[in-house]
């Protein structure tokens, strides 16, 4: 009971500390969380309106990419910002009763809160402001969500071993993944690409977690594709390999108190 009790405190005091710091310091705080994604949206609506284009499925370019956007970002900030847990926070796990996982923890709570708030307050803008009905449907936005995290936490937890047994690793890894947002399907539909470039981006989890987060929003026109057996045995294998890789690493068992 005590070390749940010490567990719980201490993550509640990184929560703390991370929500100082994470935007703290920047000018308008957490509308900084906001920025990227609306920028990311209204530049690509307005490209794509000037050039008489259509939507890929649905009628509005907003609702579209916000669909994208959103839905590959649910896997990324997390990703992202589980993988820099340890090594930002390395000083305080100096402490003899703060280990990694309490680190980890609470960012994966902090990001799944603020991934949550700036998904509902642009998606929410949109269906009060746009002339397109909307009907959402949850089922498949909540597994889109739920399996996206899982998918995010798997990786982050192998990235933390491997970016801190192999510095190069970590160099090697950003460059590999920064095409992601132009191979997941997120300013098109994969079912449209032509072979072999389709099966290429379907053999992409993350392809998949965008179609079924884009079918919560709109019918299954377009949203062909999807492999939701795929996506739950890829995103379950590798939570179960990163979390191996978790346990085993030495700086995983540093809490001594």
């Amino acid at each position: 009971m005590y070390n749940i009790s010490s567990h719980f405190r201490i993550v509640v005091a990184f929560v703390m500390r991370e929500i100082a710091t994470r935007y703290g310091k920047n000018p308008g705080g957490y509308i900084w969380a906001l920025i990227e994604p609306v920028a990311f949206i209204a530049i690509m609506s307005q490209i794509m309106g000037v050039f008489g284009k259509v939507p890929a499925v649905g009628e509005s370019f907003a609702l579209f990419y916000s669909t994208g956007y959103l839905g590959y970002n649910f896997f990324k900030a997390m990703e992202g910002y589980l993988s820099s847990a340890i090594s930002s926070n390395r000083n305080l796990l100096a402490y003899p009763v703060v280990a990694p996982v309490d680190a980890v923890v609470a960012r994966f709570i902090l990001q799944g809160a603020t991934s949550v708030v700036v998904t509902g307050v642009i998606i929410g803008a949109e269906i009060l402001t746009d002339r397109y009905s909307v009907t959402l449907n949850w089922a498949p936005i909540l597994e889109a969500i739920g399996l996206a995290w899982i998918f995010a936490f798997g990786i982050a937890s192998c990235n933390i071993v491997l970016f801190d047994s192999y510095p190069l690793y970590q160099k090697v890894y950003s460059i590999v993944t920064r095409p992601l947002l132009l191979l997941s399907g997120v300013v098109y539909l994969p079912n449209s690409m032509p072979d072999p470039m389709k099966g290429y981006i379907l053999s992409n989890p993350i392809a998949h977690i965008i179609i079924l987060f884009r079918e919560g929003f709109y019918d299954q026109s377009g949203m062909d594709g999807l492999d939701l057996p795929f996506l739950i045995i890829t995103s379950t294998a590798t939570l179960f390999m990163g979390l191996c890789f978790f346990t085993f690493w030495r700086g995983a068992r540093s809490r001594r108190g």
